[in-house]
């Protein structure tokens, strides 16, 4: 599918229709071969009624109920923040399951592609090989510090983005007794540095977990807290860890080795547990961690990338910085990638349960069977109680951002965001931290908030993660690369320096979700393959937020 219409009807069953287009008052635009006169200026990406509303009538978008009118609503009408509200269809699950036979896109120019990974002793491919330093509590964040300080830059691995900017210029002219508008008319140049020329060339990175948790809260948070650095450790992307502990924290080193050994009891991967406060001295005590790190790296670097088919890829499925045009050209895009990864044997990680509010029966129609229908259901509606009853339910998902460019309500947005799970069968539902076990389509309890959830998806086993765009933003994570998807070409041409990837010519009526979705899994095949580095790994954005389970949205 592409468009070159100004104006997008997205399913028969709508009453909104979406401007793709700036348009004009007066200006007639066709329906069915039917002129239709707008009665408002409206704004691309913003949608407007395609019939009279009355107060309380159903406003519906993807084929869904994504709002209702709060007040009468004439036909070419802009909808508003005021004059619709957040609605959303009941959902149940089925006393039993009712799955259609699925077929997936058409897999001949993938089937016998392959990426060039690395293959652990579980079976597992990563896409890269890194080695993570994790403190298990916030008191291990400066000794962290003083570790990457140490190491990065001794062992070639410190990273010169173009973002270092030189400031002799700007100094030169303050102590000369430039005025204040003069110096902010000083243009800074970025520094164009060395590339990174690292010691071990099979290590991608070292990377560097520091977080706020660990220690204060409450007990669940640290083995939730435990159960997330688990998953980090044995995602395939990692080669092996150096875990540092205070000694007297709720996160003990004890409750982390329970986890790994649950998750994965057969784990061969080197790892490194020291104890502050068993150790003489704090100089020694760092000493000895980058002394055994430097061993582990050795022995990482004795593993180098294999070819490996298309279905040892596992892709989180994410989006942030939402606009009107996610749901019709980046998120279906990565929707067709998922469904052909799926057909090849491969898994798909649909995350941020917040922003799949009024698609929740489809979603449950599509689960293997009830008890994943079930679990997915329980899941939703405790997450919304807990959070409507700390007085912000997932009617308040949207951001600012979002209503700005079109994304009005909740379910507007997830009608959209759910795209990115194409139409392949959920073959397991998992709450957070839980480990991706099935291949296929999986879907994953995280906030919708970007690095909650981008670092739940890395956690649950995802090797490369997908993330779309309609106004920018610049997450990344310190495991798994991150590919950024704009879903319009003015952002990307604006953003080229964060994002990787452009659907926007969807919208432009140049490329189809089919032929974009090639071009994006041939790309993901050439990062999976460490032969493209995405902007987040070259800009250094490595975020890592653990969720506490709290109000988050």
């Amino acid at each position: 599918m592409s468009y070159k219409t100004k104006t997008l009807k997205i399913h028969p069953k709508d009453n909104l229709i979406v401007a793709l287009v700036d348009l004009k008052k007066g200006e007639k635009v066709f329906f069915e071969n039917k002129p239709f006169e707008l009665t408002h200026n409206i704004k691309a990406k913003h949608k407007f009624s395609m019939h009279n509303l009355k107060t309380g009538d159903k406003v519906y978008m993807y084929g869904v109920i994504v709002g209702m009118a709060k007040k009468e609503v004439c036909k070419g009408e802009p909808i508003t923040m005021m004059n619709i509200t957040h609605d959303t269809e009941e959902y149940s699950v089925p006393k039993s399951s009712k799955l259609s036979k699925w077929s997936p896109p058409n897999l001949d120019t993938f089937s016998n592609k392959t990426f060039l990974g690395y293959k652990r002793d579980d079976g597992s491919v990563g896409t890269e090989n890194n080695w993570l330093v994790i403190p298990l509590v916030f008191c291990q964040n400066r000794n962290i510090d003083v570790i990457k300080n140490t190491m990065l830059k001794e062992l070639g691995y410190e990273n010169f983005s173009k973002q270092i900017f030189d400031l002799k210029e700007l100094v030169s002219k303050f102590k000369s007794g430039a005025s204040e508008n003069e110096l902010l008319k000083v243009n800074l140049i970025a520094n164009n540095k060395k590339k990174k020329n690292p010691l071990f060339p099979n290590v991608d990175g070292i990377y560097f977990l520091t977080h706020e948790g660990g220690c204060g809260g409450s007990t669940n948070d640290s083995k939730t807290l435990c159960n997330l650095l688990a998953g980090y450790i044995n995602n395939p992307n990692v080669a092996g860890a150096t875990i540092l502990s205070l000694g007297c924290q709720h996160a003990q080193i004890s409750l982390l080795e329970r986890a790994l050994k649950r998750i994965s009891p057969n784990l061969t991967k080197p790892l490194f547990f020291l104890e502050q406060q068993k150790s003489n001295s704090e100089n020694e005590y760092i000493a000895q961690a980058i002394k055994q790190t430097f061993v582990g790296l050795i022995q990482a670097n004795k593993i180098s990338r294999t070819p490996n088919p298309l279905k040892m890829l596992t892709i989180g499925l994410e989006c942030g910085g939402s606009d009107g045009f996610s749901g019709i050209s980046a998120n279906p895009t990565l929707g067709y990638v998922s469904d052909i990864i799926v057909g090849l044997g491969g898994s798909a990680i649909l995350s941020e349960f917040p922003e799949l509010n009024g698609v929740e029966q489809e979603l449950i129609n599509r689960c293997v069977d009830v008890k994943k229908a079930n679990k997915f259901a329980q899941i939703m509606n405790t997450y919304n109680k807990k959070a409507t009853a700390l007085g912000a339910g997932f009617f308040d998902n949207p951001s600012p951002g979002n209503i700005k460019d079109g994304l009005i309500t909740d379910a507007i947005k997830s009608a959209g965001a759910a795209k990115k799970g194409g139409t392949s069968p959920i073959v397991d539902v998992l709450d957070y931290t839980e480990q991706l076990v099935l291949p296929g389509l999986n879907l994953l309890c995280t906030p919708g908030n970007d690095v909650e959830s981008t670092t739940g998806l890395a956690g649950s086993g995802a090797n490369i993660i997908l993330f779309t765009t309609g106004l920018g933003t610049p997450t990344g994570n310190p495991t798994v690369p991150v590919i950024k998807v704009s879903s319009n070409t003015s952002l990307f041409k604006k953003m080229d320096d964060i994002i990787d990837f452009n659907t926007g010519e969807i919208i432009d009526g140049k490329e189809t979700i089919q032929s974009c979705g090639e071009k994006l899994l041939s790309f993901i095949i050439n990062v999976a393959s460490g032969k493209t580095e995405v902007n987040a790994r070259r800009l250094g954005q490595d975020d890592f937020i653990p969720w506490k389970r709290g109000l988050s949205l």
